[in-house]
């Protein structure tokens, strides 16, 4: 391979603001694995935000990019899994998997699409130093007769559209807005974009907590919400906290710290098999390896607001929350999933039939 943009190559990244900023190129916030895809003629190379190649798993996706590319080409995009009308991160990590055989039976079984939203080169050109809106106008042109599973972002420049968009594409399981300048110039690794995530509050359980990897202080909350049979869910963590207040919540949870998991709703967290039937701590994953997922068991009787963008198959937390206050006057009963706010479906075919814009 050799190419003016040689792999590896960090994406640009974003910054999260409060609202939409005026000005800008806005697309929607993809919910998937971040790649640069690399082709130079036959060779084609898909790789992560961390730089290592995801090639291996995604080969259906590799034929098609060999069909639908230019023959020399650098792009930034997303892999995406569409399921029922909406995005199934599940089932993109899913693909991550080490035996051949799986990777070809999923690659049947769950093709993943490719949205491009970027280009850094093309032919013998690096266009690093190009402004975005003429990558943009590149971009387009480049792409004019790809086809799914190959698929241009749209864009706009409009920010009453970007904000329709911010609301309704939530619905396909999108994450929010991405607003970048006209004149940027893409920079590796760098957040000089922006993002605007959606962002809902829930009053859930606090059942027990993480230590953090630096010591005896709260590394992660381990939060819960009951299910219409009165079952007590895992349903994500609460972890970003000042160093200082990490070791305040360890004495402000003592009292609450049971001596074992004896008589705790998540007691057969150790046993993979309980893990078929609920939603528990410590789910066996290829991601965690050989990661300590032990915890401190905290009897089920505090309640605290949390911050979240959206729910996974409405069973839990996509993302970290974030804490925002504890909640004395809330009873943890009244912890359940209908307190949630779910958007109004909207079709991804949709969001990826819409013109790709300027």
């Amino acid at each position: 391979m050799d190419l003016p943009v040689m792999p590896p190559v960090k994406p640009m990244l974003a910054k999260s603001v409060a609202k939409i900023p005026p000005g800008m190129q806005y697309e929607a916030k993809w919910d998937g694995f971040r790649v640069i895809v690399f082709r130079d003629g036959p060779e084609i190379e898909l790789g992560s935000r961390t730089g290592k190649p995801l090639t291996r798993y995604f080969p259906e996706l590799v034929q098609a990019l060999r069909e639908r590319l230019p023959e020399r080409c650098v792009l930034d995009g997303e892999l995406v899994i569409a399921r029922d009308g909406r995005l199934d991160f599940d089932a993109l990590t899913e693909r991550i998997h080490p035996a051949e055989s799986r990777v070809k039976l999923l690659a049947e079984r769950t093709p993943a699409s490719f949205v491009a939203f970027d280009l850094l080169a093309l032919g013998d050109d690096a266009l690093l130093d190009v402004p975005l809106a003429d990558r943009r106008a590149l971009l387009v042109m480049a792409l004019a007769g790809a086809s799914a599973p190959v698929h241009v972002a749209p864009a706009t420049t409009d920010p009453e559209l970007a904000q329709e968009w911010f609301t309704a594409f939530e619905g396909a399981g999108l994450d929010g807005v991405i607003a970048k300048p006209l004149g940027l110039r893409y920079r590796p690794g760098e957040r000089l974009m922006f993002k605007i995530k959606h962002e809902r509050t829930a009053d859930v359980v606090v059942a027990g907590y993480r230590f953090h990897k630096s010591g005896p202080v709260v590394g992660s909350l381990l939060l819960g919400l009951y299910d219409a049979e009165g079952v007590l869910q895992h349903v994500g963590v609460c972890a970003a906290f000042a160093m200082k207040r990490r070791a305040e919540l360890v004495e402000q949870l003592e009292p609450l710290r049971m001596s074992s998991m004896e008589g705790h709703p998540w007691a057969a967290w150790g046993e993979e098999s309980a893990h078929e039937s609920a939603r528990l701590p410590g789910a066996p994953s290829r991601w965690s390896g050989k990661k300590d997922l032990s915890w401190v068991p905290l009897r089920p009787s505090r309640v605290a607001e949390v911050a979240y963008d959206h729910l996974e198959n409405g069973a839990r937390f996509r993302h970290t929350t974030q804490f925002r206050r504890w909640r004395p006057d809330r009873a943890p009963a009244s912890c359940t999933y209908a307190q949630l706010d779910e958007p109004v479906n909207y079709d991804l075919s949709q969001v990826l039939s819409s013109p790709p814009g300027a």
